[in-house]
């Protein structure tokens, strides 16, 4: 493993809103609007704050995107393939993308993501001597949950990601399990509460 790098706590950001939009119907999940504005550009404002440059990853609407990430002077990548092959592929394209050696992922359906999100995972990442650092957090009955696609991953494994997705695997924890990785607690569970439905979404625009 390489020697950890200070510059993980300043990394490439990068928002991923490449999938299909399922459980929405179809709907590109990243420009359904939350109090008016695309869940993406709540996702930018939080994310831009704690890194050098930004990424979307997205496969479709890209002029869209674009648009909605100029004021950030974000770049727009896409998968390699047009298969909807996941998060992981939406990784490996940031991950190829970044000039960083750390790239900091978020969804792009998590408007209330910490703004401390970057400087924690990297802190424990340093303690780790690791090469991922990703999210938990815990509920009021002591439930633990895993948040995989927050993640602050380290550039050099995007051959070895390439590698696993050829081989036909999809799984974030399955490929996160081939490296050093640690997970690192966080208190406040809302901030991690993303919307996959439309009723999810209803719920966060009461928030």
């Amino acid at each position: 493993m390489a020697a950890y790098p200070c510059s993980a706590a300043r990394p490439t950001g990068l928002i991923l809103a490449g999938g299909r939009g399922t459980r929405m119907g179809g709907r590109d999940k990243g420009l359904q609007p939350l109090h008016g504005e695309p869940l993406a550009l709540h996702v930018a404002r939080r994310l831009a704050s704690q890194v050098q440059a930004l990424v979307i990853s997205a496969n479709r609407n890209l002029d869209v995107y674009a648009a909605l990430g100029a004021p950030f002077h974000a770049r727009v990548v896409s998968d390699a393939s047009n298969d909807y092959a996941g998060p992981l592929a939406g990784l490996l394209a940031g991950l190829r993308a970044a000039q960083t050696d750390f790239v900091l992922c978020a969804p792009c359906d998590a408007p209330h993501l910490p703004l401390d999100l970057a400087r924690h995972l990297a802190a424990s990442l340093e303690g780790a001597r690791a090469d991922i650092a990703t999210v938990t957090t815990t509920d009021a009955q002591g439930h633990v949950s895993l948040h995989p696609v927050f993640a602050l991953v380290r550039t050099s494994l995007a051959d070895d990601l390439a590698a696993f997705l050829a081989a036909g695997e999809r799984k974030v924890r399955t490929w996160y399990a081939r490296h050093m990785h640690v997970e690192v607690p966080f208190e406040d569970e809302h901030a991690f509460y993303n919307a996959n439905s439309l009723q999810e979404l209803a719920e966060l625009e009461r928030t």
